[in-house]
């Protein structure tokens, strides 16, 4: 099989080659010789492999709107595809809407990220603009649209560490004394499950096990609609304390009737608004508590600290919580853990060499301070 080449033409690197019955391709590549080479080494190892087929060349507007319609539509949650929606129709399809796929490259995709940094948004949303395009183009390989993903090897800027609010044990019990008798239940459930607002709104009576003292996490309210949790380990049974039971058991006797079967509903059975749940009656509950404000899923922060601090397994943790792997679990709260390891080095030194070395050690150290 004769070897391809690149020429440059005009401001663009073209890549040449032969497929396995002889005839010639050629396609635009990039303004560097470097890409337009490694698109060559790609191509060509798929035509001696045999894999070889015509990439179908279309704008990224096109593409776009068949991977939100095939691929996002069906394959990610409603809140993720609002937000993926949103993205590619606004900066995504300004950046790069009427350009054909093959025309971007990693200088365009870089200068997009700087674009953003330089409109101000957060370090963080620029790196999820970037999670999102590399996910997309990488579709785009797949279905014969690119030869390779331009942003595949692209680094998203640093986020900034941001400590979570947490309230504490007399905070707790400080918010909860300030709580109107209608919300305190839901407050108290939040503190004391982990659950988050969705899962919260969307609780059925059903769910809970009085027996087993449990409590089933199977669904979600977004935009008013019951949808499946976030991830497929939301799903979960928690547990139940024989307070929190005893605080719901009380709720049941009063709380309106919901033809839904709610745990938590407006007068009427239908459920609650979480915009006015957090601006109509968390907010002012947190200032008549006298505390600093924080957010209602700092709610949840709380239970996971409480449980850390009172040295729970964070195995259990991670389960109860619903992560999806015990590292999300650890990197997220694994700083409230300071006091695990205090004392480990003196545990090391006794497992080696037991009480004499500790003896050994304490002489010395009385001998310096001499």
């Amino acid at each position: 099989m004769a070897r391809g080449f690149t020429q440059k033409r005009g401001d663009v690197w073209y890549a040449y080659w032969r497929d396995a019955s002889g005839k010639q391709h050629g396609k635009a590549v990039s303004p560097r010789k470097k890409e337009a080479e490694k698109y060559l080494d790609t191509v060509q190892a798929s035509v001696h492999a045999g894999t070889f087929r015509e990439i179908e060349d279309v704008t990224f507007e096109e593409f776009a709107r068949r991977w939100l319609e095939d691929y996002a539509t069906v394959s990610v949650k409603a809140s993720t595809l609002r937000t993926y929606s949103g993205r590619v129709q606004g900066q995504l399809r300004r950046a790069f809407g009427s350009m054909k796929l093959s025309q971007i490259g990693a200088a365009e995709v870089q200068h997009f990220l700087a674009d953003l940094t330089r409109q101000g948004v957060s370090p963080s949303t620029v790196s999820a603009y970037l999670v999102l395009l590399r996910n997309m183009l990488n579709h785009a390989v797949a279905w014969g649209n690119l030869a390779q993903n331009p942003a595949s090897a692209i680094k998203g800027p640093k986020v900034p560490h941001t400590e979570m609010d947490c309230l504490t044990p007399d905070e707790v019990r400080a918010f909860l004394a300030a709580c109107d008798d209608e919300h305190r239940p839901l407050f108290a459930t939040a503190i004391m499950t982990g659950m988050r607002l969705g899962e919260l709104l969307a609780l059925q009576w059903s769910d809970i096990n009085w027996h087993a003292g449990t409590i089933r996490v199977r669904r979600s309210l977004f935009e008013g609609r019951f949808v499946d949790p976030k991830t497929p380990k939301s799903v979960r049974v928690i547990g139940m304390s024989d307070r929190l039971a005893a605080i719901l058991l009380e709720h049941k006797v009063t709380a309106p009737y919901s033809p839904l079967d709610l745990v938590f509903s407006t007068p009427e059975g239908t459920p609650l608004d979480p915009s006015n749940l957090r601006d109509r009656v968390f907010a002012p509950t947190l200032r008549r508590a006298g505390l600093r404000k924080v957010r209602i899923h700092d709610l949840r922060h709380t239970f996971a600290s409480l449980l850390i601090n009172q040295n729970e397994n964070l195995k259990y943790v991670q389960k109860q919580l619903g992560h999806s792997s015990i590292t999300t679990t650890v990197d997220r709260y694994g700083h409230l853990m300071p006091d695990a390891h205090r004392g480990a080095n003196e545990r090391l030194d006794a497992t080696l060499f037991g009480d004499a070395e500790k003896t050994l050690a304490n002489k010395m150290l009385t001998n310096d301070s001499e």
